[in-house]
């Protein structure tokens, strides 16, 4: 067919439910669109299709994103589709931009007051004023819980009943946070700056209160794209209403069951209920998974077909359109550091198969996991990049710990355990070995050393050597001197600069991104899901952290956990999220020179269907080997033999006939066709035993012997 029209090549190449969603009528369009299912090409197509054929003018188009990176790819897409003059902007800056605009008439001529970088100094300050002494880590766990009460529309007279019913988790007492709220508030006043928050509002404030501002905005924005508006909060939704003014062009994406930062204040209820909102809004679901292949999809679709809550009314299942790949796999370590060093190994061997370091990636679920993974990178000589935080010992708070550490040498007493010599070391920073604090930032600065005390439980164990002359040695204690020139060592180690690396990323910075070959580590109980997570819905958003990483694999996925932190620890069970896979039966030594000294390894078997490549995780499923609704290619005469054979077994033995095989085995007899004992004994249910006392019965029959011969 040849694509003439500018508008028809927009067309070309999109799968029907991609043409549906982009040639939908104007008016409200709810995208719900999976991983990997090729939403910013619907969408980007969608404005270019409406445009080219006349339907809307560009200018007249405001795409709101959450990222300015995805804004720019969305106008770079928009601009291959030959379309211009298209707003593509993040909701901040879209709001900046109008703000500043407006302002001489909103403000009686006067500029827009000076923009807040950071609420950190502000908010020590307004601490002081409450009676609260606030360091930098306090004050951004402060400064986080103002920014998810003015995004929730709170007022600090309501934020104590307002973070009560949201189960707030508060760094102090609501009550005291309500006045370091207000005292806020009025330092902004009084020394004339606002925050990102106050643009957004200001931004409303401007439509709702300035119908002149509202004819304006509304002239020039007359079509609206939303983008992750499962990400949406309560202040962002009341700007889209303040644009809209009533009107519904507009067209949401998004997908609830990557909703990760309801933290923040973002909530996926705007999305879940845009039907009802908008009656007689058109609801498009992207299925096709064009990012992972099917093995990959298989199992994140097993992970969040058990998501329960609101959220799981908008689950999608997604079906890979990929070839086939390689099966998931899941590994079992003693210790983090096995877990860590077979990690490393195994990047290094896909780095020397050719596969480009930066299309690997290395997700945890907190920050404070990765220290043992650049480690492991720098002594495997593989390079790395850290997303979304600071490497480990470039932390301000691991920084400061070194230097007290440092000091402490000459106070704490040589022979003093080099656990306890650390624990009170860091008692100079502030740092207790009790419960971690509440607030994000606090916690995770705790969590960051007391990754310092772990380190320092492991290389005690070490024995450290002193010679004795002629050759001779002798064991001697670890002192925090040693320990404190080891993480020298290593820090000097783990700094080299890197432009092309492995990256290291918590699973909440991994959003939005895709790679190769994606290791998901330290999936046990306690990490993923964390202890903090104490609701239903908190548990629930784990799970979807979980289904967010497994989605960012294009074609090979590793998941890994540690039955213990250090050798000798207390047990610990696999994240609750993974599926009851069967294990392979085989425990082994983990190999390699960087594989600790007695540490092993467990692997468990991921089955894929034969026939569509889909990963199976249903008992019948896994020992038939294909999925319930693929195609049967089983051999009705072996069938019936097999079946016969089974019966007068069973008579012979005075046992029922399933004892012998169950239906289902017979099917996958019949289906598989095994020619050896070993993949006899690859189906579920023929072990050992059986095989000793079936097996060659059953390969007889499947080489084509009568029923007769193999009974006679």
């Amino acid at each position: 067919m040849v694509v003439n029209s500018p508008s028809e090549r927009v067309l070309a190449g999109l799968d029907p439910e991609q043409r549906s969603a982009v040639t939908a009528p104007a008016g409200p369009v709810c995208v719900l669109a999976g991983a990997g299912t090729g939403k910013t090409r619907a969408v980007t197509s969608r404005i270019a299709y409406r445009a080219l054929t006349g339907e809307i003018s560009a200018r007249h188009v405001l795409a709101v994103t959450f990222t300015a990176r995805a804004a720019a790819e969305l106008r770079h897409r928009l601009a291959q589709l030959g379309v211009a003059g298209v707003q593509a902007r993040t909701f901040h800056a879209a709001a900046l931009r109008q703000v500043r605009y407006f302002a001489p008439r909103l403000l009686d001529g006067r500029a827009m007051p000076e923009l807040l970088d950071s609420k950190v100094r502000l908010v020590t300050l307004a601490a002081a004023r409450a009676g609260l002494r606030a360091d930098r880590t306090a004050a951004r766990d402060l400064a986080g819980e103002i920014e998810w009460a003015k995004s929730s529309l709170v007022e600090p007279g309501e934020y104590v009943v307002a973070a009560a019913k949201a189960l707030r988790e508060t760094p102090h007492e609501p009550v005291k946070v309500a006045e370091v709220f207000a005292a806020y508030e009025k330092l902004k006043r009084t020394t004339g700056v606002i925050d990102f928050e106050d643009v957004l509002r200001a931004a409303v404030w401007g439509i709702e209160e300035h119908a002149d501002v509202a004819e304006q905005v509304r002239n020039q924005y007359r079509h609206f794209v939303v983008d992750e508006y499962q990400d949406v909060n309560p202040l962002q939704q009341r700007l889209l209403d303040a644009w809209l003014g009533g009107r519904d062009d507009v067209t949401v994406v998004g997908d609830a069951s990557q909703t990760i930062y309801s933290f923040t204040g973002a909530t996926s209820s705007y999305l879940v209920d845009f039907p009802r909102r908008h009656r007689g809004a058109t609801v498009v679901r992207l299925v096709r998974d064009y990012r992972s292949t099917p093995q990959v999809v298989g199992l994140a679709n097993a992970v969040i077909s058990q998501a329960r809550g609101t959220e799981a009314r908008l689950r999608l299942e997604l079906v890979g359109q990929r070839p086939a790949g390689p099966a998931p796999e899941v590994r079992i370590f003693t210790d983090e550091a096995a877990e860590a060093n077979a990690v490393a190994a195994r990047c290094r061997a896909l780095v020397d198969a050719g596969t480009p370091a930066h299309e690997i990636a290395v997700l945890f679920r907190t920050n404070a996991q990765s220290e043992a993974y650049e480690k492991a990178l720098a002594e495997s000589g593989v390079p790395y990049v850290v997303q979304g935080a600071d490497r480990f010992f470039e932390r301000p708070e691991v920084r400061q710990a070194m230097v007290a550490m440092r000091a402490a040498t000459r106070s704490i007493p040589g022979e003093t355990p080099l656990a306890a010599a650390v624990v009170e070391a860091l008692a100079a920073v502030g740092w207790t070995p009790d419960s971690p604090p509440p607030g994000g930032a606090a916690r995770e600065r705790w969590e960051a050393l007391a990754a310092l005390v772990q380190l320092a439980e492991e290389y005690a164990a070490t024995p450290q050597l002193m010679p004795l002359g002629a050759a001779a040695t002798v064991e001697r204690p670890v002192t925090l001197a040693d320990f404190t020139d080891e993480l020298a060592r290593r820090a000097a180690q783990q700094h080299a600069p890197t432009v092309d690396g492995v990256t290291l990323a918590s699973l909440h910075s991994a959003k939005g991104l895709e790679w190769d070959a994606v290791f998901l580590v330290g999936l046990a109980e306690g990490t993923l899901p964390t202890t903090y997570a104490r609701t239903a819905e908190q548990v629930e958003e784990e799970r979807r952290l979980l289904y967010v990483g497994i989605t960012r694999a294009r074609q090979w996925l590793w998941l890994s956990y540690a039955s213990a932190r250090s050798p000798g620890g207390r047990a610990r069970r696999p994240c609750r999220f993974l599926p009851q896979l069967s294990a392979s039966g085989t425990t082994e030594r983990a190999g390699g020179t960087r594989s600790a000294p007695g540490a092993q390894r467990s692997a468990t078997r991921i089955v894929s269907c034969r026939i569509c490549g889909t990963t199976l995780l249903a008992g019948p499923d896994r020992k038939l080997g294909r999925c319930a609704t693929c195609p049967s290619d089983i051999d009705d005469e072996l069938h019936e033999r097999l079946r016969e054979w089974r019966s007068r077994v069973a008579q012979t033995q005075k046992v029922p006939a399933y004892v012998v095989f169950t239906d289902a085995t017979l099917v996958a007899l019949a289906e598989r066709r095994p020619g050896r004992a070993e993949e006899l004994v690859a189906i579920a249910g023929i072990g050992p035993r059986k095989l000793g006392l079936y097996g060659e019965a059953v390969l007889a029959l499947v080489k084509g012997a009568a029923v007769d011969e193999i009974c006679s």
